[in-house]
């Protein structure tokens, strides 16, 4: 196999980042180079796993207050939260990268680039340096991951650039994409036009240990996070007291926001800790209370684990009905998030062999996907 040099591409942000590592791990192992293009705050994440790291972009936090400025509120205003995402994330985000890459696209002259889907600014600056790309996906793709807002900003960027691409897929540019959402839960009709690569959701965490409990548990094991965005002291605390008379134990991630003694008075079986390697805790769960963030959805589901989704932003509301209406578990949205319904919710939830079913079922699918170190060759074949 000829050995190629690989630029890879994400927003700084765990949901972002983490799934792509997974398929630049498996390229680096295979023989291949590989460079991480990311903002500042993330190329600690990236370095410790050996890559080589380069500037690119803003943070999420940054694009957004650049997205304020252009409404004339240069501070966070939740009532213009949905214009500001799609300002950052339809202009702001991907004229950065593009302006960013485009010298390192030059100076190092890789054969391929791969970016994720919602930083369609990579991408651009391959399709104007000639060099061939492919679009990683998070998730599940159509309208809603695509509204058409985030629409109409990218194409008067394109136009701008004078760039043409196939209606409708702005996000992927009209390349190939790596789809690792299961197919029978995945929109297809959405992706017709577009070379669909299927490959394996490999979940990433860094490494860490697992406490002893938690492998030798006897009473159903419950995980609880709101992820490293979205998670407050009052979320944790009103699903903990849910859960508080669970016969179960129960551990909770208060995440990079949330300091654990901010949850000092909890019952002995609920265990605080500001952060579990998730990808390896999910092999041991029998439930997990999550935010509905896309990495932690599909992880789940890889897991074969049943999900009580407790969305608060962003695509949270999406995947939450996603994982309800699939059957693999449940969601409480918004006034319905209450610490009676969580209790009640979870205790149907660990008697209901349905969601078992339908979870296994899931996870069998995905485990029949093509694993990232299948997928190398193809990036191979496709940087020519």
């Amino acid at each position: 196999m000829d050995l190629v040099r690989i630029l890879f591409s994400s927003l700084g942000s765990h949901g972002h980042t983490y799934p792509l590592l997974p398929l630049a791990i498996a390229c680096r192992e295979q023989g291949h180079e590989v460079l991480y293009a990311v903002d500042p705050g993330f190329h600690p994440t990236v370095e410790k796993l050996g890559f080589t790291v380069v500037n690119a972009g803003l943070s999420i936090p940054d694009a957004f207050r650049k997205a304020n400025e252009l409404f004339g509120t240069p501070e966070f205003n939740r009532e213009m939260l949905r214009p500001t995402a799609m300002a950052g994330f339809g202009s702001v985000l991907p004229r950065a990268y593009l302006t960013d890459l485009e010298p390192v696209l030059e100076r190092n002259k890789p054969d391929l680039v791969v970016f994720e889907i919602m930083n369609p600014g990579a991408g651009l600056a391959a399709l104007r340096a000639g060099i061939p790309a492919i679009c990683h996906g998070l998730g599940k793709v159509d309208g809603d991951l695509a509204p058409e807002a985030l629409n109409s900003l990218l194409r008067q960027y394109t136009a701008e650039l004078g760039i043409n691409l196939p209606d409708g897929q702005h996000l992927a540019l009209g390349s190939p994409y790596l789809d690792v959402f299961p197919p029978s839960l995945q929109d297809l009709t959405f992706l017709a036009g577009v070379e669909r690569i299927p490959m394996r959701p490999v979940p990433f965490a860094e490494p860490g240990e697992l406490p002893g409990w938690v492998i030798e548990h006897e009473r159903p094991l419950l995980y609880l996070t709101f992820g490293t965005a979205f998670a407050n002291p009052d979320l944790l605390r009103t699903a903990v007291a849910g859960l508080s008379g669970v016969d179960a134990e129960v551990l909770v991630a208060t995440g990079p926001q949330v300091d654990p003694s901010a949850l000092a008075d909890v019952p002995d079986h609920v265990h605080v800790l500001p952060w579990v390697p998730q990808a390896d805790l999910l092999a041991h769960a029998d439930l997990v209370l999550h935010h509905g963030g896309a990495g932690t959805t599909v992880a789940s589901m890889s897991a074969g684990v049943p999900q009580l989704v407790l969305p608060q932003g962003a695509d949270q509301f999406r995947n939450a009905e996603i994982v309800a209406n699939a059957g693999l578990g449940a969601q409480l949205v918004g006034e319905r998030f209450t610490s009676d319904a969580v209790h009640e919710t979870v205790r149907k939830l660990l008697q209901d062999g349905d969601i078992r079913q339908a979870v296994d079922a899931v996870a069998a699918e995905i485990a029949g996907m093509p694993h990232p170190d299948e997928i190398v060759p193809k990036l191979v074949e496709l940087a020519g």
